[in-house]
């Protein structure tokens, strides 16, 4: 008997998930550009996975029924975190501070793109049309959301530097490069370790790596200067960064194809003009509102049940 394509219960709430998680990476990114200009990059990072450190403390433990972490999944574990977390934070918070977030924007359009592509090599997942399609319609939304950003400071007169500007596209295509092998490895460790666990022990792996540069940048800083409200910011930055995102996407993929989860980071950059209109006092035009809804009906493209026969979504072990 034919197995049903269309989505069930779990995988709704999957997707839920997933589109949680990106929006909630959305709403950090922009809200790091003031943390950017109160903290250093390297100490603003090494804070995050302190914190989130903190919090995620009970979830080291490994459960009774979890097997031990093998080789393989230790190295993936470091990888996890070396590209998704320590490189991420890196290339994203220096590329935003170099860069203008309307370039920042088009190249994180990318995204779904990368990782769909990652997951054909890596995976070895079957791609179909529809997934393709909705590639193509996050992408086609996110950059005709920044390319209406871009007329007014064309206009105006950018005072970017060209090589500066240059250097910063380069690190935020560097970090979707990362992001896309962050979704890839992650969708591969949903299978050997809980998502709670795999937060923590990638958590506290990019605290590890972060710490000689965090602190040789705390030695050197004036904490007396930053205004408490950029302290709070910083706990919402880091709870969500290290902790509400990580657990929600590695909880979503464990019954999601790598492919079509990638899909749903076309949310990350569609969050962060959004909070960027709600929150830093940005006009929306007709024509960004128009992108938001070519953005997401590539979600719906990927999400809604179809015809075509659907790639098993079960854990890639």
């Amino acid at each position: 008997m034919p197995r049903s394509t269309a989505p069930s219960n779990r995988h709704w709430l999957a997707y839920g998930y997933l589109a949680l998680s990106m929006a909630l990476a959305g709403s950090y990114v922009a809200l790091s550009k003031p943390l950017v200009a109160a903290l250093p990059v390297f100490l603003l990072a090494w804070l995050r996975f302190g914190i989130g450190g903190i919090a995620m403390a009970g979830w080291l433990r490994k459960p009774a029924t979890e097997a031990p972490l093998t080789r393989h999944t230790k190295l993936l574990l470091f990888l996890e975190s070396f590209l998704g977390n320590f490189l991420f934070s890196i290339c994203m918070l220096f590329g935003v501070s170099m860069t203008s977030a309307v370039s920042a924007g088009v190249i994180m359009a990318a995204i779904p793109a990368v990782v769909a592509l990652m997951s054909w090599v890596f995976l070895k997942e079957t791609i179909g049309p529809r997934i393709w399609a909705a590639v193509a319609c996050g992408a086609l939304g996110i950059g005709l959301l920044a390319l209406t950003r871009q007329a007014p400071s064309a206009a105006s007169g950018s005072a970017h530097d060209g090589s500066r500007m240059l250097w910063g596209n380069l690190l935020v295509f560097g970090a979707v490069l990362c992001e896309a092998f962050y979704a890839v490895i992650g969708k591969k460790l949903t299978g050997a370790v809980s998502p709670k666990r795999i937060s923590a022990l990638i958590n506290l792996c990019g605290f590890l790596l972060m710490t000689p540069l965090g602190f040789y940048t705390a030695l050197q800083f004036d904490f007396a200067a930053v205004h408490a409200s950029s302290w709070l910011l910083l706990v919402f930055y880091a709870l969500a960064a290290s902790v509400w995102t990580v657990w929600l996407w590695m909880t979503g993929t464990r019954h999601v194809p790598a492919a079509h989860a990638g899909v749903f980071t076309a949310l990350l950059p569609v969050s962060a003009a959004l909070v960027g209109v709600l929150l830093l006092g940005e006009s929306l035009s007709g024509t960004q509102l128009l992108a938001f809804a070519i953005a997401l009906a590539g979600v719906l493209l990927a999400t809604l049940p179809g015809r075509q026969s659907a790639t098993p979504i079960e854990p890639h072990v």
